[in-house]
């Protein structure tokens, strides 16, 4: 007899943290994909820059900087690709998040819905409550409308 209701208390704690597991688990592998491009992204950066440093100290005359300036512009084009490119794919990864996000939290709250209606088979929520009431928009304050007292 015990040890049914513990084997149920057990299944019924692992049910209510699964959720919040399969959370934790998804924020984790967005965090390490985030940061994973971000480090390669601050590499690629870095050595650009460093190039540059590197080819600023072989600048002995007057046609060795107008060909550092050459070069400077045709990096700064290439370095405006780059961070496009990398917004973009930030972008991207973002999106994915977000749709994986939103399926997880549609499984997690179909399973208690499903749950309360098994519990109680004559129970309905209370609707009537939530559309009387209107949703009352945000009020916005700024401190130029304040009164100055």
């Amino acid at each position: 007899m015990q040890d049914k209701m513990f084997d149920a208390f057990n299944d019924q704690t692992r049910q209510f943290f699964e959720p919040m597991r399969k959370l934790n688990s998804l924020m984790l592998q967005n965090l390490e994909r985030m940061t994973e491009y971000q480090m390669e992204s601050l590499k690629r950066y870095s050595q650009m820059g460093t190039e540059r440093l590197r080819d600023a100290t072989e600048i002995q005359d007057a046609e060795d900087l107008r060909d550092f300036g050459t070069r400077q512009a045709e990096m700064m084009n290439e370095l405006s690709r780059q961070m496009l490119e990398d917004a973009r794919a930030l972008g991207e990864m973002s999106l994915e998040f977000k749709a994986e996000l939103e399926k997880l939290y549609a499984e997690s709250g179909q399973a208690p819905a499903e749950g309360a209606g098994q519990s109680a088979p004559g129970a309905e929520p209370d609707k009537a409550a939530s559309e009387t009431k209107p949703a009352a928009p945000a009020k916005a304050t700024s401190q130029s409308t304040r009164k100055r007292s």
